[in-house]
């Protein structure tokens, strides 16, 4: 998303600003006109990191179904300016359906910092006297139904070369965050993890399931209806990144084990591409992005000149690695579908991993020649070595969600890409030679 001047703040959010290294919380935006934080009958769904790529497209979703949310965000990754994009799709979203559009806040503030999250969360408690207790003695509830956790780093490349940054936030942070949450009572978390939990396993070419990987015995079913157990473990992680996604699904697996109150769906990305058919949400990150398509739109609008296509010589039909992509909407719509999964009680409370992919692989260069028919421009392409901490091919067996789930992703990549153009027509004229 472009970095546009923060717009003035809407009757419908609060905007809060913290810092992970202060002990305060100081607002510096406050509409005094948000009257509806007194309502103590409206319930919202919690998204950490809500103004980042799959987590804007998200918030959209959430809020097509019908779900009041609160975004926190600190910004690192995301732009202020999508906020004002996600409240201008959902109204008109529910403008063309005579329908009130579900309430949105933002706190633009760091997940790790406690004092912050404990002052955001205490906003949404409401009082409530149960007949089990002594009379005249209040009981604390949440407003907050559910929470999903986008708050993590996520470039491979970055991690191996800062570890402990990756590990501070993803792993530490988790930690720390799950104890403010478990003192509010708020216990259904879906967690937002990765494909790279499966390690060098993916390099065996067979979809990956979730038995792959595991934090407690498991008993299953496989292709040939034998019921086999796995134990607990990982096979041959291959960089920092998947080692903080693995630990923070084990201290999720171990919380529920504990506490047989929480439902945490953990939810395994595969690779999510494409954007909002609008064209007003895409991905844009801040700094350098490392994810392909990301990278492709650079070369496209001529921020790069050539994509760096790292290694030809994987076991694969063209050498090029082979991912399973699927498109950001159909990604957003599967955390919607874990939430009501939970909530209607369709999933045992407790711990849970989920792939979310298509089962289809593609190669790198089957999404070049898909992004070069759909711009109607030619990519130049630079032809290097396997980059550190790549796997050869990482398809889903996305059976379980939608079983489980009753999801399954709907778009191809073809549309992925084509929504991909349309965003860039609209914010980044492409200057690449048609072909």
């Amino acid at each position: 998303m472009d970095n546009h001047s923060d717009s003035d703040v809407s009757s419908q959010r609060r905007v809060h600003s913290s810092s992970v290294s202060s002990l305060d919380t100081q607002s510096t935006e406050i509409d005094d006109s948000c009257e509806d934080l007194q309502d103590s009958d409206r319930e919202y769904i919690l998204v950490v990191g809500g103004l980042g790529y799959i987590g804007s497209h998200t918030c959209l979703e959430l809020l097509k179904s019908g779900y009041n949310i609160v975004i926190i965000d600190n910004l690192s990754n995301s732009f202020r300016s999508v906020y004002t994009r996600l409240e201008n799709l959902g109204r008109n979203y529910f403008d063309t359906r005579c329908e009130p559009m579900p309430q949105i806040h933002l706190y633009v503030s760091d997940y790790r910092d406690e004092a912050a999250m404990k002052q955001i969360l205490g906003e949404y408690v409401r009082p409530h006297t149960s007949p089990q207790l002594l009379e005249g003695e209040a009981r604390l509830e949440s407003r907050i139904r559910g929470v999903i956790h986008f708050g993590a780093y996520k470039s491979v490349s970055e991690s191996i070369q800062q570890p402990l940054k990756y590990y501070a936030n993803n792993v530490a942070g988790l930690v720390e965050f799950c104890s403010i949450l478990n003192s509010f009572q708020i216990k259904t978390f879906v967690f937002s993890s990765s494909a790279t939990v499966y390690g060098s396993i993916a390099n065996s070419g067979m979809p990956l399931r979730e038995e792959h990987c595991t934090h407690q015995e498991e008993a299953f079913s496989d292709h040939e209806g034998v019921t086999k157990t796995v134990l607990g473990g990982c096979t041959g992680l291959t960089n920092p990144y998947g080692r903080t996604k693995w630990m923070c699904e084990a201290i999720l697996s171990d919380l529920a084990l504990a506490d047989p109150e929480w439902t945490v769906l953990a939810l395994r990305y595969f690779n999510p591409v494409g954007c909002d058919e609008s064209g007003l949400l895409g991905e844009d990150p801040r700094g350098v992005p490392t994810n392909l398509m990301p990278v492709v739109l650079r070369v496209l609008t001529g921020i790069s000149p050539v994509l760096d296509v790292f290694g030809t010589d994987y076991p694969t039909a063209d050498g090029t690695a082979v991912r399973d992509f699927i498109h950001v909407t159909d990604l957003a719509r599967g955390h919607i579908a874990a939430l009501a999964a939970a909530f209607d009680g369709r999933v045992p409370k407790g711990f849970r991993t989920y792939n979310l992919g298509s089962g289809k692989g593609h190669s790198v260069l089957d999404v070049v020649n898909a992004v070069e028919s759909a711009s109607s421009s030619k990519i130049p392409l630079r032809i290097l070595g396997r980059r550190e901490g790549d796997v050869g091919s990482c398809v889903a067996m996305p059976k379980r969600a939608e079983t489980e789930l009753d999801w399954k992703t709907e778009k191809s990549l073809e549309t992925c890409c084509r929504d991909v153009c349309n965003f860039l027509d609209k914010f980044k004229r492409p200057a690449m030679p048609v072909v």
